[in-house]
């Protein structure tokens, strides 16, 4: 009976034990998601203060409140958050796209809300001209080229399958693949909202979303496929 008291004790200690060990591990996991959370914030108003290749690590570090080791303790570098700032947009940028589409009803009401969130891209003046030049840079750059064009693939792959179902939905196809679409689309917004910002008195924001509206309904509209006439006189 003593024999049994004394087990169950060494059970009841080591259960207590292990309690104690996952409370601890789940306070650790909570500061380290706060630690990456607030660098990540800081590091978002730096890169849209200096630009990628102008920021410093301090800075970022700095701003967050905390000190250089602390900014290694989370991530390699400079480069390695700038991802994560990548991830975390585009996984925003997914999820309230995803919201506003559950709130409709029918699919012709979906494409025109995406055709809406879709114009609004031209609003997005940081995300724009941060990624831009991460592009250049990454050009340069063969580890971060390859990263970077694998983190667009997974991306227009998510976009693909949203552009998919829905046209799907419609009974629609496209002359070209999902994601390629998708890549369409972005490279277009950005390439029309560099020119605004260059030159916002000739191509102001209002034109930008127009010519948004008007590329976006050329590739879901559904009759994309048909072949287009050319006029003999022109």
């Amino acid at each position: 009976m003593r024999g049994f008291s004394l087990a169950a004790k060494h059970e009841s200690k080591g259960r207590i034990g292990i309690a104690r060990g996952t409370r601890v591990r789940s306070r650790q996991a909570e500061r380290t998601e706060t630690t990456r959370r607030k660098l990540l914030a800081a590091a978002e108003r730096i890169f849209a203060r200096d630009g990628f290749e102008a920021a410093r690590l301090e800075d970022i570090a700095a701003g967050a409140g905390y000190t250089r080791g602390a900014f290694y303790a989370n991530y390699a570098g400079k480069e390695e958050i700038f991802f994560a700032l990548l991830e975390q947009w585009a996984r925003q940028r997914i999820d309230s796209v995803t919201a506003v589409l559950r709130r409709q009803k029918s699919p012709h009401q979906k494409l025109a809300a995406l055709r809406k969130h879709y114009a609004a891209i031209a609003k997005d003046r940081r995300l724009v001209l941060l990624s831009l030049e991460f592009k250049l840079f990454a050009l340069r750059h063969p580890e971060a080229h390859a990263r970077l064009r694998d983190r667009h693939r997974r991306m227009r792959a998510k976009w693909g399958e949203l552009f998919s179902e829905l046209l799907g939905a419609l009974g629609r196809t496209l002359p070209i693949s999902y994601p390629a679409a998708s890549a369409c689309c972005l490279a277009l917004a950005q390439g029309l909202l560099l020119e605004q910002l260059v030159d916002p008195k000739t191509l102001s924001e209002k034109d930008v979303r127009h010519m948004l509206g008007v590329f976006f309904d050329s590739i879901f509209r559904g009759d994309v496929t048909k072949p287009v006439r050319i006029r003999k006189d022109l």
